[in-house]
């Protein structure tokens, strides 16, 4: 294919428009983005040849990718497929369902593939975009039995180029594992690094004995507040069941510890230990 057209050139698209271009498999790319700072950025460093406006990008790209918040990409992505010819759509969202059920009854169906590549950093827009992001990452494909076959195949191939793992889930599928396995570190973070600021503004030395470990618990803390907000409204229900079951199992470490129960702690420790056997 000769050209691709990136809606939205934050740390996921600008990644892929660094990947793809060093794995050839795009000789033209075509940024779409609204924000005048990131777009003129997103040229000076080279993460595309020009900035078109969405309509005359879509005309000239042979493949589309739509990389803005989730909530934002369902709502433009019934417009962008009326506007496709023969060309392939697909999305990179941290959620599925809701896309997916936007789309699934329009009559180009077909030419949408839902994917989304797990990786990230807690950073955003254009400079955060960084080469080899997706090597030895899950690629998730969903419901690919509604899209075209030889579509689905050529999305498969052209992240198998910058090293991506496939792996295939029902939209729902994919929305209930990543609330467990992603959305809910977020919110962790988000809710540690609250406690930390708010206690600081009376402990000045908090954050002077911060080491290893809270760092990397409070690294995603970071993230971009439009992009997450819109996972989390996305994919509530599964976002809310994930919640109940954290604060159970805080509580449980609460009565332990309050109780003075050694036994238990180093019970709920143990069993948590369990981890290492799947990471």
């Amino acid at each position: 294919m000769s050209s691709v057209a990136i809606i939205g050139l934050g740390l996921i698209g600008g990644s892929l428009a660094k990947d793809f271009r060093h794995a050839n498999q795009f000789k033209y790319f075509i940024g779409v983005e609204n924000n005048t700072e990131h777009a003129n950025k997103a040229l000076e460093i080279g993460l595309v040849d020009e900035i078109l406006n969405l309509d005359d990008a879509i005309t000239k790209a042979d493949f589309i990718i739509l990389a803005i918040p989730v909530t934002s990409a369902k709502n433009i992505a019934s417009k962008l497929l009326d506007k496709l010819k023969n060309q392939t759509l697909i999305d990179v969202g941290s959620t599925k369902e809701g896309i997916l059920l936007e789309l699934e009854n329009h009559p180009k169906r077909s030419q949408f593939v839902a994917t989304h590549p797990m990786a990230g950093t807690e950073f955003s827009g254009p400079e955060a975009a960084i080469g080899n992001l997706f090597n030895n990452k899950a690629i998730i494909i969903c419901d690919a039995d509604k899209s075209d076959i030889d579509r689905v195949e050529k999305v498969e191939q052209i992240y198998k180029s910058i090293g991506g793992d496939i792996e295939y889930m029902s939209g729902k599928e994919h929305d209930i594992s990543a609330a467990y396995v992603s959305h809910i570190s977020h919110i962790t973070s988000f809710a540690l690094a609250l406690t930390v600021l708010n206690k600081e503004k009376s402990a000045k030395n908090i954050t002077t004995l911060a080491s290893g470990g809270f760092r990397s618990t409070v690294r995603l803390a970071k993230s971009n507040k439009d992009t997450w907000e819109a996972i989390f409204s996305e994919n509530k229900d599964n976002v809310l069941e994930v919640l109940d079951n954290y604060i159970e199992s805080i509580t449980l470490f609460k009565h332990a510890i309050k109780s003075g129960n050694a036994e238990v702690v180093k019970t709920l420790i143990s069993q948590a230990n369990e981890v290492k056997k799947v990471l």
